[in-house]
């Protein structure tokens, strides 16, 4: 989200990410640094988005693979099933005008969307990966499926590209748009050009895992509420729009005319995702310790202990988040 021995095609060690450093801006003196993606990553006031523009010097990575493979169970179980249905219906539609259905995921990290929703479509698919980040399209190339529901093939490309800049252009053909995890890291400008690019191409999109703005933990702990603030205020930094982003989404989608269905899918965490759950807290607290500095002092109690309650076995988390479906106006008498 495959670990052969070259280093092409290996998964490296990780280097400490820039403010992640234990006592560093990203992580409040706790044990080891965060994995990259999984906390506030580069320098401060740095977004963590999927962006590429022509002749900008490379960045380094925000996502690790071991991050996103972490969480790839958690995600696979928390997205929406019930959405594919209406989904399903649309592309069947779409299939009868012929040709395979070509599906462009954006963001694509390591390829965890396309493992999950592939095979539970049927028919013939290809895939267009979208990322900023070679190394993690080709991990997403290496570990896709390749075959749908019914045996059909499946088949990948992959591009690098800029989903600010994405146009209709850019989507011609597209039979579907998805990302995952996506939404909460882009500003109200960017969720319009993708929408408008999704009308333009009059294709579908499914855009999963979008952080909701709540979590609950059990036990309890008089400091959940200030930590959960501080994290959605350092959600929201630099124009993203965080957990505001379904709402935003939902509004740019049906003013293009799209019919918009939204429906909760929560990470459930418990002892048997005690290693998700522990870097899942180590971000969550060292994002709001950069939000917030002052509470960095309660802070370090408060994740020492959540950081045994969880190494115990007994810390259950539930974190929050929404899945959207928007399908287009039918054109052309398609159903």
């Amino acid at each position: 989200m495959t670990t052969p021995e070259s280093t092409t095609h290996g998964t490296p060690p990780l280097p400490a990410p820039q403010g992640t450093a234990a006592n560093g801006a990203g992580e409040p003196g706790v044990g080891p640094s965060v994995v990259a993606g999984a906390g506030p990553v580069g320098r401060l006031g740095d977004r963590a988005t999927v962006r590429l523009r022509e002749g900008e010097p490379e960045e380094p990575p925000r996502y690790a693979p071991e991050w996103l493979r972490l969480r790839e169970g958690a995600d696979a179980a928390a997205r929406a099933e019930e959405l594919l249905d209406p989904l399903r219906a649309r592309l069947a539609g779409s299939a009868r005008h012929g040709g395979a259905p070509a599906v462009h995921d954006l963001g694509c990290g390591t390829g965890s969307m396309g493992r999950w929703l592939a095979p539970r479509l049927a028919g013939a698919q290809h895939w267009i990966l979208h990322d900023r980040d070679p190394y993690l399209l080709h991990f997403a190339a290496a570990g896709s499926p390749r075959s749908a529901a019914d045996g059909s093939s499946v088949t990948v490309e992959t591009r690098r590209g800029d989903i600010a800049r994405l146009t209709p252009d850019a989507l011609a053909g597209a039979s579907l748009v998805t990302a995952s995890a996506l939404l909460d890291v882009l500003t109200r400008e960017e969720i319009v050009t993708l929408a408008d690019a999704c009308a333009g191409a009059g294709c579908p999109a499914l855009l999963t895992l979008s952080v909701a703005g709540r979590v609950e933990l059990t036990p309890d702990d008089p400091l959940d509420k200030d930590i959960a603030e501080a994290f959605n205020a350092h959600q929201r930094r630099n124009g993203m729009l965080g957990p505001d982003a379904v709402t935003v989404a939902c509004e740019a989608f049906a003013a293009r005319g799209a019919a918009v269905r939204v429906h909760p899918s929560p990470w459930r965490l418990g002892p048997e995702e005690s290693a998700l759950t522990e870097q899942w807290l180590r971000g969550w607290v060292g994002a709001a310790v950069e939000q917030r500095p002052e509470l960095r002092e309660r802070a370090e109690r408060y994740l020492r202990d959540r950081l045994a309650a969880c190494a115990a076995g007994e810390l259950r988390v539930v974190v929050h988040h929404s899945d959207l479906l928007a399908l287009p106006r039918p054109t052309g008498g398609a159903s």
